[in-house]
């Protein structure tokens, strides 16, 4: 199978993004064709400061490359180092009914609260449709809030196939496992839109002030407390193994603990669990070219799958 998926460089990733995410979009480069870009021509409908867009690509690419991504296994590039992608969006935009766009969750959300919505993100959806189209992905892994941007491709794809004929794969959607919960330090999901996110790689004694301002009840130490549902609970079992997690739980129920413990823990897990991804991470800083010709390498692969599949495109629709 072809999967295909893009991280938008809008500032670095925390431990909802990877629990969420990045960690299936790694698994899935083994045993399949994988496709992962970083989509700096979305982000450009939110970061309009240049010299930022640039750092936040490079970041993403090292961040991917630190956490396991396996350039010899998965093609890893910068989504505007393929313009035919462009190119694409725009052969998908003839066809597109404004109707179908107006009805997509990111653009109705931002007027109904009476933002101003501009036209990147009205099109957003065709270019996204595009970015995939682009690979023949078969998959798409992706979060519930975007299950409706494959379907939108789909009818896009579907509309195109029927009017000029057999021209795209239809996609399907890959809903990314949510069931590990990752709440932010208010106990909230963790989400940048919230100021509760705890980066991967943040400095681990910054990394550590956050973790013991969570916050928590005020019940009394001795007092015995059920696990489940605590949120200080659920993010130490991100990070440890089965043995562990039981060890926490009992301690839990046994009661006779102060948070601090826990958060303490908490601590000392995270740090361990990221630590071999930071060095790696700190590697690949100091190996630049290396970064870059991963990414134009990439680039070039991509492309050459691209531009096939724009010039069946273009064939069928009458440009070539």
């Amino acid at each position: 199978m072809r999967v295909l998926s893009g991280i938008q460089p809008t500032g670095r990733p925390h431990w909802g993004n990877y629990f969420g995410a990045i960690r299936q979009y790694i698994d899935l480069q083994h045993g399949n064709e994988a496709y992962y870009f970083v989509a700096d021509l979305h982000a450009l409908t939110t970061v309009r400061d240049p010299e930022r867009l640039r750092q936040n690509v490079i970041d993403a690419a090292l961040d991917l490359l630190a956490l396991g991504l396996d350039p010899e296994k998965a093609v890893l590039f910068r989504q505007s180092d393929v313009p035919e992608v462009s190119e694409l969006c725009w052969l998908l935009m003839t066809g597109t009914p404004m109707g179908l766009l107006e009805r997509c969750h990111a653009y109705k959300d931002k007027k109904e609260k009476g933002l101003t919505a501009d036209a990147g993100l009205f099109t957003y959806p065709v270019l996204m449709s595009a970015d995939i189209l682009a690979y023949d992905a078969d998959i798409v892994p992706v979060g519930a809030d975007q299950v409706q941007h494959i379907e939108v491709c789909r009818d896009l794809a579907g509309s195109f196939n029927h009017v000029f004929g057999e021209t795209f794969v239809l996609p399907k959607a890959r809903t990314l496992d949510a069931s590990a919960k990752v709440p932010g330090t208010d106990g909230e999901k963790m989400s940048k839109s919230y100021n509760n996110t705890i980066e991967l790689f943040e400095e681990p004694k910054a990394m550590r002030k956050k973790i013991m301002r969570i916050a928590t009840d005020a019940r009394p130490m001795e007092e015995p407390k059920e696990p489940e549902g605590d949120h200080l609970y659920q993010l130490y079992s991100l990070f440890v193994d089965d043995e562990r997690r039981e060890a926490m739980a009992a301690m839990y129920r046994r009661g006779g603990f102060g948070y601090g413990d826990v958060k303490k823990a908490l601590a000392d897990a995270a740090e361990s669990f990221f630590a071999q991804a930071r060095a790696k991470r700190a590697e690949l800083v100091a190996d630049m070219p290396r970064v870059n010709a991963i990414l134009a390498d990439g680039a070039a692969r991509a492309r050459k799958k691209a531009a096939a599949t724009l010039l069946r495109a273009q064939q069928n629709c009458g440009l070539k």
